[in-house]
């Protein structure tokens, strides 16, 4: 845990002056206009306009999303979590939808209509495919069937050797 601080601490948010952090935080607040941050930094819109192409600058805009998004996402979890004990079982339903997501186990495009049409192709498949081995084993059957009589044919046109 601690080489991931330690890599998370060397990333291209932590490798910027303290004046281009603040404008890294400040554009992802959305909450002043491009001038009104540069005021703040005591700097012209032109120089925060050209922090923002540079790729560093891009980099660290980047990184500290994942680090401030990771915190939401944590917190986020653990009130996903809380209300599975909620009073009202349409939020424990929820709740529970959000975690068997989140999880892999449901999809946003999964229906009661789309699951029971899954549920009878699946089955419509495996009624094929039994129906496919018995076919085969009834073929296999009567083949051999067809030899042992082929056989029992030769063996009558044979003449037999009585030494």
């Amino acid at each position: 845990m601690n080489g991931l601080k330690k890599s998370v601490e060397n990333g291209p948010f932590f490798k910027l002056d303290k004046l281009r952090q603040d404008a890294v935080i400040m554009l992802f607040n959305n909450e002043l206009t491009n001038e009104q941050i540069a005021k703040k930094l005591h700097c012209s819109p032109s120089t925060l306009y050209k922090w923002k192409r540079d790729t560093t600058f891009k980099l660290a805009q980047e990184q500290y999303a994942r680090m401030v998004v990771k915190d939401y996402k944590n917190d986020a979890l653990k009130k996903v979590h809380e209300l599975l004990n909620a009073r009202s079982e349409m939020v424990q339903l929820q709740s529970a939808t959000t975690i068997l997501k989140m999880a892999g186990y449901l999809s946003d495009n999964s229906t009661p209509e789309l699951d029971e049409a899954k549920v009878r192709k699946l089955k419509a498949e495996a009624d094929i495919a039994e129906a496919k081995a018995k076919s085969m084993n009834e073929n296999g059957n009567r083949v051999a069937e067809k030899i042992d009589k082929l056989f029992d044919k030769v063996l009558e046109e044979v003449p037999k050797n009585d030494d």
